[in-house]
């Protein structure tokens, strides 16, 4: 009888330290190991397209592109790749955006190696991997409104510092239109004032600076 052969990993995340001790988690196991190692998502695309693994562990934030790209760009080689974001990032949009664009599953940083071990055996089984406390903030926000692509746009421009008058200005638009879309954000985000407001949008993933 032929022995099974082992699950292989691409590892992508942007810290060495972080990388290697993923790594060796990855290789301990007597069923799994890694194939290559990346630290740009540039470099992952060219290896996933070289090794074709099994899984492909992907940080959601790398130096050149966002995780988003790298998995859309592995997904276009091939619509089957198996992709597992791990972040640390709890924010309830990016989970989403993570899920919609075909990962597999979405792993926080602090999950346990056990866990973590566990959830590639389940994702090269084709099953989706969403942990408890991931599903939970997924939920958490769900059938809420969502800001509009300008009202993220104005909101980034306040959490840059940007007075209404600058940010009119900067956008071509009026200074009431500013105020008006200030008002929807903070309603839609709960928030009671600007600052508060911004903190949400980036605690959620819904900006980054």
């Amino acid at each position: 009888m032929n022995e099974p052969s082992r699950i292989s990993v691409l590892a992508v995340d942007d810290h060495p330290l972080l990388r290697e001790g993923v790594s060796k988690v990855i290789n301990d196991q007597h069923d799994m190991y890694v194939v290559a190692q990346a630290a740009r998502g540039t470099e992952a695309v060219a290896l996933y397209r070289q090794h074709k693994p099994d899984i492909t562990l992907l940080d959601l934030r790398l130096p050149d592109m966002s995780g988003i790209d790298v998995l859309t760009a592995i997904r276009i080689d091939n619509p089957q790749a198996n992709v597992i974001i791990f972040s640390t990032s709890e924010g309830d949009v990016e989970i989403q955006r993570s899920l919609c664009a075909g990962a597999r599953g979405y792993v926080l940083k602090s999950t346990s190696p056990q866990d973590l071990t566990s959830i590639i055996r389940q994702a090269h089984e084709g099953r989706r991997c969403v942990p408890t406390d991931v599903a939970e903030q997924l939920a958490q926000y769900t059938g809420e409104p969502s800001l509009t692509a300008r009202e993220i746009e104005v909101l980034c421009k306040v959490a840059r510092g940007n007075r209404n008058k600058d940010i009119a200005s900067q956008l071509f638009i009026s200074e009431e239109t500013v105020k008006a879309h200030m008002k929807n954000i903070m309603v839609k985000l709960g928030a009671s004032d600007r600052c508060e407001a911004v903190a949400i949008a980036l605690r959620r993933g819904i900006m980054q600076l």
